[in-house]
C-alpha cells in the first residue's frame, strides 16, 4: 500500500476548501473551521478515509477489477490521463458523454467506429480525396478525445475514481444506477451524498490533484502485483514441467557430444617433440664451446711472426 503523511497533505494544500459563502452544509462534519473567509478541511478525518479508499481500490484490482479515472476539468485532465496510463487503467478526461455507462452498447459501437477510422488512416488512407481525409480525421479526433481512454476497457468498470463531484455529477448518477462504487474527492462546496468512499479534500489545486492521482495509481499497481502473486502458482508449476522436459532432452543429447572430446585430446601430444629438440641444440653448443677455447689457447702459445725490420736487424748483428 502507498504511504503518505499529513505533512504531505498540508504541503499539497489538501486542507484548503472554498469560500464560506459557497459551502455545502452537508460537508459540515468534515470541516475544521474557517480562516480568512475560506473553509479549512479537517485532515484528521481525511487521512483515515483516504487510506480506506486506497485499500478498496487495491482490493478491487487484486480481484481482477478495472478502475475508471474521471476528471474532465482543466486542472485534472492531464493528471488523470498520466495516472491512469501509468497503472494500465482507463480514464475520461475530456467530456463525459451521456450514457457512457448506462448505454454501453451504443458507446461500444462508437469505439468500434474509432478503431475503424484509426485503421483506415493508419494504412496511408489511399483512395480518399483531401476533403474526405479531412472529415475522417476530424471524426477520429473527436472520438479519440471522448473515448480514447476507454477504447480498450472491454466492458463496464468495477469502480470509479472521481475528482470534483459537482463537475462529474452525471457520471456519479450513472454509476449509482448500475451499482458501481464511487471513490471521490469531495470539496467543501460538494454534496457528499451518493459517494460510496468519499475523501474530504481540495479538488481544485493541481498539487492536491497530483498527490491523489499518484496515490491511487500506486494502490492500483500494488493490487496488480497481488493479483500476479495469487495466480503465480499455476505458472510456477508449468515452468517446473518445462524445466524437467528440457533436462531430459539435454541428457539424451549428451552422448552424441563425447566423440568431439576425444578428437580434441589427440591434438595435445603433437606439441611435445618440439620441446625435445631444445636439449640437442644445447649439446651441440656445448661441444663447439671447448673447441673454440682450445683454438684461442693455441694462438696465445704459438710463436709470433717476425716483421721485416726485425729480421734485418738480426742479419746486421
Amino acid at each position: 500500500m502507498p504511504t503518505f503523511t499529513m505533512r504531505q497533505l498540508l504541503e499539497a494544500g489538501v486542507h484548503f476548501g472554498h469560500q464560506t459563502r459557497r459551502w455545502d452544509p452537508k460537508m459540515a462534519p468534515y470541516l475544521f473551521g474557517s480562516r480568512g473567509g475560506i473553509h479549512i478541511i479537517d485532515l484528521q478525518q481525511t487521512v483515515p478515509m483516504l487510506h480506506h479508499s486506497l485499500e478498496v481500490i487495491r482490493d478491487t484490482v487484486a480481484n481482477g477489477g478495472r478502475v475508471l479515472f474521471v476528471g474532465t476539468k482543466r486542472q485534472a485532465s492531464q493528471k488523470i490521463k498520466e495516472a491512469a496510463s501509468l497503472c494500465g487503467q482507463f480514464y475520461v478526461n475530456h467530456r463525459w458523454l451521456g450514457g457512457m455507462l448506462t448505454n454501453w452498447k451504443t458507446i461500444s459501437q462508437s469505439i468500434t467506429r474509432l478503431r475503424e477510422l484509426q485503421e483506415k488512416l493508419g494504412e496511408g488512407a489511399h483512395g480518399f480525396t483531401k476533403k474526405e481525409l479531412l472529415s475522417l480525421e476530424r471524426e477520429r479526433d473527436k472520438l479519440e478525445l471522448s473515448l480514447g481512454g476507454i477504447k480498450d476497457m472491454g466492458g463496464l468498470p468495477d469502480i470509479l475514481f472521481v475528482i470534483d463531484t459537482n463537475k462529474e455529477e452525471i457520471a456519479i448518477k450513472e454509476a449509482n444506477k448500475l451499482g458501481i462504487p464511487v471513490v471521490a474527492i469531495v470539496d467543501s462546496n460538494s454534496n457528499p451524498d451518493n459517494i460510496d468512499y468519499l475523501i474530504p479534500g481540495n479538488d481544485d489545486a493541481q498539487r492536491a490533484i497530483e498527490l491523489f492521482c499518484t496515490l491511487v495509481s500506486a494502490a492500483i499497481l500494488d493490487g496488480l502485483q497481488a493479483e500476479m502473486l495469487t495466480s503465480g502458482q499455476d505458472i510456477g508449476e508449468a515452468e517446473e514441467v518445462n524445466v524437467i522436459i528440457e533436462e531430459e532432452v539435454f541428457s539424451e543429447e549428451k552422448p552424441k557430444a563425447k566423440p568431439k572430446v576425444k578428437k580434441e585430446t589427440t591434438v595435445k601430444p603433437k606439441a611435445e617433440p618440439k620441446e625435445q629438440k631444445e636439449p640437442k641444440e644445447q649439446k651441440a653448443k656445448a661441444k663447439t664451446e671447448p673447441k673454440a677455447k682450445q683454438a684461442a689457447k693455441l694462438k696465445e702459445h704459438a710463436p709470433k711472426k717476425k716483421t721485416v725490420s726485425e729480421t734485418r736487424a738480426q742479419e746486421n748483428t
